[in-house]
């Protein structure tokens, strides 16, 4: 075991280490490389290259060096220079053992490092493709962000990786550039929120964390800057690596960065046995997450620490919370059977009245569908009132069967908006069963 290090972890996923002379570059000397990505849970999902595998990344402007978990044997990752440590991250758990690996290939497109570390989940049951509905193999942030500028298109779902040396920034009425002060491997930004218990707006400073599909983690303080909120409802609001991350969640009145104001915003409050990992806050009030990143363009900019942003299509979205009190995760697969028409099995050639033409016989086929199941049920929520419960697996949604959409999507299904009757067919244990609540507006 006295090879075995501690690593105590400040933020979510955020380890402090140093960072050694590895770095991202762009290939022959480009300017620039753009590339998709997919947009899941408010999370970007990038497509990254590790040792010559492809492998899934959520993107997040809150972790220093990338974290691995959900690897199996099939995905056949060379590990360099593995050395055993410990790692504590958020949620209620304790420290998790992982790999730390030295001299790795990570490449995206035409942007790649050839000596990166990165830290390897030992623990199987730290899977966050379950509550996304996606298959991600790891995070990635500080490491990818600290030598380019790098624009974030979110609703074309483009990033683009910039040499600092070679950007202009274009002429742009409609943007702002603020001033961000990157600590270590994070970056935070200052602004101002309006609370329904008090009367002056107050300033925070943010952790940028892209990682988080929440809108604003604020923390409450004893010296009152930052008191609780009035109304609010108790709530598991993520996951960390650590395990579960519960707290309150709740409405400001306006949250504004630079000269946006950003209107009745949704704010989350962590409680203290999930923040009790991060014993280093220094100043800082929180964290700005993806649910109002997306609602910009936005070019980070670290190397000389500022943020531009551009409102887009989607900056007048509502805020929106579960209603409902489920919360889903994908848990293996179910067999759905289905009707298949096909005209070379289950037909038949019919001569009636001289004119032959063709029955087509009812035939049935198997497929199998990922398991939408019931991962947590908010205690006194509409469905913790009708009798739903963790591990049900969900079948239909107001009669519709749901093995055709993805969790996202049935997640909005049932969670459409306040007074609208849910009607649930759900499994739970082998025996099919029904369920109905309404939604209720709690904030």
């Amino acid at each position: 075991m006295n090879a075995v290090k501690y690593i105590r972890w400040l933020i979510l996923f955020a380890v402090c280490v140093s960072y050694g002379q590895n770095k991202f570059e762009l290939l022959d000397g480009d300017r620039s490389e753009k590339v998709s990505f997919d947009f899941v849970n408010n999370l970007i999902v990038l497509e990254v290259e590790v040792n010559k595998i492809p492998l899934s990344f959520i993107v997040d402007t809150g972790v220093n060096k990338p974290i691995l978990f959900d690897i199996s044997p099939e995905d056949s990752l060379e590990v360099h220079s593995p050395k055993d440590i410990y790692i504590k991250g958020l949620g209620g758990g304790e420290p998790l053992r992982a790999i730390h690996s030295k001299n790795n290939l990570f490449k995206i497109g035409k942007v790649v490092n050839r000596q990166q570390d990165f830290y390897l989940i030992r623990d199987a049951n730290v899977n966050f493709s379950q509550q996304i509905g996606y298959r991600v193999h790891g995070i990635i942030g500080f490491d990818l962000f600290k030598n380019f500028i790098v624009e974030v298109n979110y609703k074309n779902e483009r990033i683009g990786f910039y040499d600092p040396k070679q950007y202009r920034y274009r002429n742009c009425r409609n943007c702002e550039t603020l001033p961000i002060e990157v600590e270590g491997s994070k970056a935070y930004v200052h602004g101002y929120i309006k609370q329904y218990s008090h009367i002056q707006e107050i300033p925070v400073k943010l952790l940028l964390d892209s990682g988080s599909c929440d809108a604003l983690w604020l923390f409450e303080n004893t010296e009152g800057e930052i008191a609780g909120p009035v109304k609010f409802f108790d709530d598991l609001l993520g996951f960390g690596l650590s395990g579960k991350i519960h707290g309150k969640r709740a409405r400001l009145q306006r949250f504004t960065i630079g000269g946006f104001e950003v209107q009745q915003t949704k704010v989350s409050y962590p409680d203290s046995i999930s923040l009790r990992y991060l014993n280093v806050m220094g100043d800082r009030n929180g964290s700005l997450g993806s649910e109002i990143l997306r609602r910009f363009k936005v070019v980070f900019d670290y190397p000389n620490q500022k943020l531009t942003l551009k409102k887009n299509g989607d900056f007048n979205d509502p805020f929106l919370y579960n209603m409902s009190g489920i919360q889903l995760q994908h848990n293996g697969m179910r067999i759905v059977k289905a009707m298949s028409q096909d005209i070379d099995q289950g037909s038949r050639i019919v001569n009636k009245a001289n004119s032959n033409y063709i029955a087509l016989e009812d035939n049935f086929k198997f497929e199998l569908h990922p398991a939408i199941q019931i991962a947590e049920v908010r205690l006194n929520s509409p469905a913790d009132k009708v009798g739903l419960r963790k591990g049900d697996v969900i079948l239909r949604v107001n009669r519709k069967d749901i093995s055709s959409y993805s969790l996202q999507q049935v997640t909005h299904m049932i969670n459409a908006k306040p007074g609208k009757t849910i009607q649930l067919e759900i499994n739970r244990k082998g025996s099919n069963l029904k369920f109905a609540f309404e939604l209720v507006k709690v904030l």
